[in-house]
């Protein structure tokens, strides 16, 4: 392992309380806001069920902070949701045999600083797989905020551009369009765009449960 590696390996995930970047494209902090007031929760009491500091709650529901894909995973735990509720209010469980259509540009968005987050097939719920499609626009890992990890496994395919997967075991690998990669989410991760264009990947997550 390289000086970097070791380095990017003992690095402590970026505090959930640093996060400044405003939510651009959708409504998500009311949208969540009025998740949590429906099912009766208070701050404190989704704090308590996701380890998210109830400060950095406030905030979300505020659009003060933009939260990365790693906290909202946590933060449909703590609301007792299915993943695709925190993008998409819309649609509920289907028979056997169900299917979806995401249009070209029709994914429900989260936008920061850092990244763009397309959730695809947000109408079915409780589905085994998240897919989704995301622009990268970190250059480091700093900016893309610190390791993210998280219960489950994932998918990720480079579209466009090329990018830098930063992982807690493994030196620094190189992707470019037509790259995949498969990883274990419970070890620590960070991707980052290394070309002049910010780089397009299809990410496909296993559904984080109670």
């Amino acid at each position: 392992m390289t000086a970097k590696a070791r380095a990017l390996s003992q690095q402590a995930p970026r505090p959930l309380t640093d996060s400044t970047a405003p939510a651009q494209d959708r409504d998500l902090g009311p949208h969540l806001k009025r998740i949590r007031q429906e099912k009766k929760l208070t701050l404190q009491a989704v704090s308590d069920r996701c380890g998210v500091a109830r400060s950095t709650l406030s905030k979300i529901e505020n659009n003060l902070i933009s939260p990365t894909f790693d906290l909202l995973q946590r933060l449909a735990v703590g609301l007792e949701i299915d993943l695709s509720q925190v993008f998409s209010p819309d649609g509920g469980d289907a028979p056997a045999g169900r299917r979806s259509i995401t249009r070209a540009g029709s994914g429900d968005v989260v936008e920061t600083s850092e990244y763009l987050y397309q959730a695809l097939a947000t109408d079915l719920r409780a589905k085994k797989m998240f897919p989704l499609k995301a622009t990268i626009r970190a250059r480091t890992v700093e900016e893309f905020g610190g390791w993210v990890k998280h219960d489950g496994e994932e998918f990720l395919y480079v579209l466009s551009g090329e990018i830098r997967l930063y992982t807690e075991y493994y030196e620094p690998t190189l992707l470019k369009a037509g790259d995949s990669i498969y990883l274990d989410s419970r070890m620590g991760h960070a991707c980052v765009s290394t070309g002049p264009e910010d780089a397009e990947v299809l990410w496909v997550c296993t559904q984080v449960t109670l």
